[in-house]
């Protein structure tokens, strides 16, 4: 019987789950053992789960979970540098050459467990079954312009904190943009067709931000993109890989520019294919933004968990898209779930 073991999330400021109490009542229906740890700082109550039939434990106690249970969350593990024995199912971010990514595989290679990551599930054409990607340019768009107003009175983007929905963040940021005096800035999203570029663009236009929306035929010719300088907000939807093209070089944070906020909502400034090159690290929530330059003001977000900032709509839009690729756990070896596993061995048995 195959046993899935959803684990509570460790990391800060993250409330998101990836699959709802319907749909472990789905799973548990068709013969699956579903185990939820207790978290109460899940999005969706605890009681909940033990209502559609699921097993409850203590928060993190996956490291004690029976040899053949699944572990799935969302965000990363402890590092703590233990082997892990595991099949987990999470955002594991080590297979684009980050730091980090190789220290993980190698506790999978250690513990004999492996790594089926949630951005890598896929159909046979190479598209994702399952994604936070809207949620994330909804939020990632809505803390850019946080930023700028934050400069238009000479200051930087303060903590920002979840929303108990859309609806809320809306109002709050058109009361910061309307107390700026100014006129909405100038954004250019790049990606724009794509899940993450859409849910930009909706929240800018919602806002009253007039977006130049780029996606693969403008980007084709390689660069340089001197236009991306001419906007106020630039935000990013690109993913990081290889050949992407360079849309803010390092020397973008000199004089001549009005571009003023990067929102790197793809977020991965560690891989050597990241195509913002003014920055090196995410930045969080207590520290939204890292100042890039002074004269003129630059500043990145690159929170690299958004999605969490709307953690009712964000999950339960993810769970859905999801439960019918859970729904095949029965068989590791098929389809989406033997593609991912065959990239984790490739990577993990990489040199």
């Amino acid at each position: 019987m195959t046993h899935l073991w959803v684990r509570a999330e460790s990391r800060p400021n993250e409330d998101r789950v990836g699959i709802t109490p319907d749909g472990v009542a789905a799973l548990i229906g068709q013969g699956m053992r579903v185990t939820v740890e207790d978290s109460p700082r899940r999005i969706i109550p605890t009681d909940a789960y033990a209502k559609a039939g699921a097993a409850i434990t203590p928060e993190g106690s996956w490291p004690t979970a029976p040899d053949d249970a699944i572990v799935f969350g969302l965000k990363e593990l402890p590092e703590d540098g233990t082997p892990l024995c595991h099949r987990h199912v999470m955002f594991g971010h080590a297979f684009k050459g980050q730091p980090a990514g190789r220290v993980l595989l190698d506790r999978f290679r250690d513990g004999g467990g492996a790594l089926y990551d949630l951005e890598y599930l896929t159909d046979d054409t190479g598209r994702r079954l399952a994604a936070f990607g809207y949620w994330a340019g909804y939020a990632g768009a809505a803390v850019s312009l946080m930023a700028w107003a934050a400069q238009q009175s000479g200051g930087i983007c303060g903590p920002v904190a979840a929303y108990p929905d859309r609806h809320r963040m809306l109002d709050d940021l058109r009361a910061r943009l309307d107390a700026t005096g100014r006129p909405r800035p100038r954004a250019i999203v790049i990606g724009a067709k794509g899940r993450v570029g859409s849910g930009a663009a909706d929240l800018l236009t919602a806002m009253g931000v007039t977006v130049t929306g780029w996606d693969m035929a403008e980007t084709a010719h390689g660069g340089p993109f001197p236009e991306v300088l001419m906007h106020d907000v630039f935000v990013n939807a690109i993913l990081a890989h290889p050949g992407a093209p360079v849309f803010v070089p390092a020397d973008a944070v000199a004089p001549g520019r009005a571009l003023s906020v990067i929102g790197d909502v793809a977020c991965d400034p560690t891989s050597d294919f990241s195509p913002i090159k003014v920055y090196d690290r995410t930045t969080t929530w207590d520290a939204p933004v890292l100042r890039v330059a002074d004269a003129p003001v630059l500043d990145v977000m690159a929170i690299d968990n958004l999605p969490s900032m709307l953690p009712r709509e964000s999950s339960e839009d993810y769970a859905a898209q999801l439960l019918p690729v859970l729904q095949g756990l029965d068989d590791l070896d098929a389809g989406a779930w033997g593609r991912a596993g065959a990239l984790f061995r490739d990577h993990r048995d990489a040199r």
